[in-house]
Formats: C-alpha cells, sequence, structure tokens
C-alpha cells in the first residue's frame, strides 16, 4: 500500500513537473496534429492495401477522402463546437452536446458524399475488390437519400468508431493538462504559505533584532531623559509594532487599517534615526476609506523597510517619499527615496524585492500592477492593487 502511494506521488510530481505550455507551443501543436494524422493515414492506407486487396493507387486516393472527412469532423467538434458548449449553464451543456453528435455524424457522411461526386466526376472507380463500384455507388445517390435519418443511424457505429481513437486521445490529453495546472495551482499555494512563513520570520528578524530595539529604546531613553511628551507615544507606537508583528502577520489577511497603522508606526520609529533636514514625509489613508478592505499582512512593508535601509544616504538631496490611498476599490501604493550611487542594483532591495514580487503575482494574479525603477540616484515603486 504504501508503495503504491509513494508511486502515485512520483507520478503525480512528475506531471506537475512537466511544463505544458512550453511543450505544447503552436510549432509542436502543429507537428503533433500532423503525426497523428499521418499515423491513420499510414493504418488506413494497409488497410485497404491488405484487408480489402486494393492497389497503392486505389488506396491511397480512399485515404485521402476518409482522412479529410475525419479530419474536418474533428477539428470543427473540439475547435468550434466544444469551445461554444462549455460556454453555457449545465443543462445547456448536456443538452449541446446531445445536438452536436448527430450534426458531427450528418457532416461527416455529407462531406463523404461530396468527395465521392468529385471522385466520380473525375472518372475514378474502384475497378476490383469488395469496394468494386463503391464510388459509382454513392455517386448515384441523391444528397436527401445520402444523409436521410435510416442512413444516419446505420452510419453512426461506424462515424463512432473511426473517430473514437482521436477522440480518447485529444480528452486523455486535456485532462493530463488539465491535471497537470491543477497540481501546479496546489504547489504554488503550498509554496505561497512556506514564502508567508519566510517573510513572517524575516520580518521577525529584521524588525526585532536587536539594533533595531537598540536604537528605539535609546531614543526611548533619551526622550524620557528631557521629559519630552513624545515619550508616551513612541513607547504605544513600538508596542503596537510589537503586537502586530507577533500576532496580526501570522494572519492570512488583516484590515488594511491595521496595515497602514502599522507602517505609520514604523515610519515614525525610524524617523526618529534622522535628524530635522531629511525630508521624510508621508501620506497614509485613513478613515472610511479603508472600511471593508483586507490584505496579506506585510504586503508592502519590504518597500518601506528598504527605503530607510538604503535610502536617506545622500547628505545634500535625501529624500522619501510615500502616499498610500484608496480609490474605488483600488489601492495605490507609491514610493520614492534617494539613493546612493555607490550602491548597484543588485545590492538594492536584492532578494527582498524579488519576494515582493512573486508574492503579489501569487496573491493578485492579473489583479496588480506594479513598476519599479531603479536610477542611479533614485529609487521608486509604483503600485496599484485591485482589492475586490
Amino acid at each position: 500500500m504504501q508503495e503504491k502511494k509513494v508511486f502515485a506521488d512520483h507520478l503525480a510530481q512528475r506531471i506537475a513537473d512537466f511544463n505544458f505550455d512550453h511543450f505544447y507551443s503552436k510549432r509542436n501543436r502543429i507537428l503533433l496534429h500532423l503525426a497523428m494524422w499521418f499515423g491513420f493515414s499510414c493504418l488506413l492506407f494497409l488497410s485497404y492495401v491488405l484487408a480489402y486487396h486494393l492497389s497503392y493507387q486505389n488506396a491511397l486516393i480512399l485515404t485521402i477522402r476518409m482522412t479529410t472527412v475525419n479530419a474536418v469532423v474533428f477539428y470543427l467538434f473540439f475547435y468550434l463546437f466544444l469551445p461554444k458548449i462549455f460556454s453555457g449553464s449545465g443543462f445547456r451543456i448536456i443538452f449541446l452536446l446531445l445536438i452536436t453528435f448527430p450534426i458531427c455524424i450528418f457532416i461527416w457522411i455529407a462531406i463523404t458524399y461530396f468527395i465521392s461526386l468529385l471522385y466520380h466526376y473525375i472518372g475514378f472507380e474502384i475497378p476490383s475488390g469488395e469496394l468494386k463500384g463503391a464510388i459509382k455507388m454513392a455517386a448515384d445517390q441523391t444528397f436527401a437519400q445520402a444523409v436521410s435519418p435510416k442512413r444516419l443511424i446505420s452510419q453512426a457505429f461506424i462515424v463512432i468508431s473511426i473517430l473514437s481513437p482521436f477522440f480518447f486521445v485529444k480528452i486523455l490529453f486535456e485532462i493530463s493538462r488539465l491535471y497537470n495546472k491543477t497540481l501546479n495551482i496546489q504547489n504554488q499555494k503550498a509554496a505561497l504559505e512556506i514564502q508567508n512563513i519566510n517573510i513572517e520570520k524575516q520580518f521577525l528578524t529584521a524588525q526585532l533584532n536587536p539594533h533595531f530595539l537598540f536604537n528605539t529604546l535609546n531614543n526611548l531613553y533619551g526622550l524620557s531623559l528631557k521629559k519630552d511628551d513624545q515619550t508616551p507615544e513612541v513607547i504605544l507606537n513600538l508596542s503596537d509594532i510589537m503586537s502586530y508583528t507577533l500576532y496580526e502577520s501570522s494572519n492570512e489577511k488583516v484590515s488594511l487599517e491595521k496595515e497602514l497603522d502599522f507602517i505609520k508606526n514604523y515610519i515614525e520609529l525610524e524617523k526618529m534615526r534622522y535628524t530635522a533636514d531629511k525630508n521624510i514625509q508621508y501620506k497614509i489613508a485613513s478613515g472610511k476609506d479603508l472600511f471593508g478592505h483586507f490584505v496579506p499582512p506585510l504586503l508592502t512593508f519590504t518597500f518601506v523597510e528598504n527605503a530607510f535601509k538604503y535610502g536617506l544616504k545622500n547628505n545634500d538631496d535625501s529624500f522619501l517619499l510615500l502616499e498610500i490611498k484608496v480609490e474605488n476599490n483600488q489601492l495605490f501604493f507609491s514610493l520614492e527615496n534617494d539613493k546612493d550611487k555607490e550602491q548597484t542594483q543588485k545590492e538594492f532591495g536584492g532578494i527582498g524585492i524579488t519576494n515582493a514580487r512573486k508574492r503579489l503575482q501569487l496573491l493578485y494574479p492579473d489583479k496588480h500592477e506594479i513598476h519599479i525603477e531603479n536610477l542611479e540616484t533614485k529609487f521608486s515603486v509604483s503600485l496599484k492593487i485591485d482589492l475586490y
């Protein structure tokens, strides 16, 4: 039993690792279809030669007819009818499927009839064997006789038996591709959970490390000696940051108001390390604009943290400008800060920016836009997220 489970897990992982989108490119798709019809044509050709004792020329002409008919019906069903059928509701899907099968049989018989008329017109006929005179017999019918209900029923089993291998291969391939996508989504969710845990750990390390606490407590000590009125506010900010870090950041989502309050508290504590000549400005939305909105915790924190970590380096023209607003159920995040000319693009932000991008892609696929500029003396982030 255990061996079966191991084998099933291994097989599922192999399917998940297979890149269907890369493999099933336009070029490969065309080649696979050509290979499928070529294989069918070879088997059909051999059948005419060996089973019906036809000459190579006669077998080739009948093979062309049969391959053409089957290809037309196959592509009409899978690429024209089926997408329209599955665009409706459950009952409509069943009804349209039941209607489509006799339509496909009708098309199959009709095309066979018209090709037989063409063969008869150009003088082609089968002179001997079990199929002797088959083209003339088909051409002598009227169209109404060729597609009569009795003939549709009699030919239905033949059509189904001929087309069933192609339908089976196509359906099996689509099921495998769908299963592959499902496994990839599951793996992405698992990776996201792991990444969220790692982000949380990195955040705790970054925010509760001795250096951060030392700076904050040192500033707090200085304020207390001067009996500064800011002392209680600084204590409250530090308390809120530690509470949010330890408790809220482990949740899947938090209220947008709490997330933005955390960023405000963090900025206020960081500002204490800098002199008044540093241009640190922020405008963060509050009040009713945030009501009812929830976001994953620490969603944009990496950008803010990097701004303080790498920015505010130029003595003459240092700045950090942050704006966060909510309009029409969209979150807008804009951040700019100066940057040391000597700071390379690789060093600035590093893996933190990369992880932030991946996290946004996993959490808000097709629902966010992000633009990052890493210039010689400036770093900027512009982010828009659809909250619903």
